[in-house]
């Protein structure tokens, strides 16, 4: 069993992936610093100075000052910044996904054309080789 797990690891795709999910971690942190210090901070001052992250409501009625006085009271809340805050960052990881695949896929596709070009070219140049030369051609 370890004899195949050390083939496994030493497979390509799985460093890849180990690779992909290090590069996922860090690219994460980047996306939340972008929503949480560059993105909602405007956009909570154009609506009225909101702090989306502090947006919550208490459940049990009470009033709280901020989200950590609610949570250090052990009320129930509805955490309604934070869960804006997260579909911001959910969206701009999903585009810059797209962005990616979409780039894959151009590249994938004119490899493809590229090699199809090829492919033809070899073709065409059997054929060329096979044909006998025309007699016809050299009459003048």
């Amino acid at each position: 069993m370890l004899k195949e797990f050390r083939t496994f690891i030493a497979r390509g795709n799985a460093i890849e992936m180990a690779v992909g999910i290090v590069v996922g971690a860090a690219f994460t942190k980047i996306v939340n610093s972008l929503v949480n210090d560059i993105i909602m901070p405007p956009i909570g001052l154009l609506l009225g100075e909101i702090d989306f992250k502090g947006w919550f409501i208490a459940l049990n009625g009470q009033d709280y000052a901020n989200l950590e006085a609610a949570k250090a009271a052990n009320a129930p809340t509805l955490n309604v910044g934070v869960f804006l805050n997260t579909t911001v960052e959910f969206f701009i990881i999903a585009f810059c996904i797209f962005v990616v695949v979409k780039g894959f896929n151009k590249l994938a596709a004119e490899a493809h054309t590229v090699a199809k070009g090829l492919v033809s070219a070899d073709k065409t140049e059997d054929k060329t080789a096979d044909k006998p030369a025309d007699a016809s051609k050299d009459k003048t």
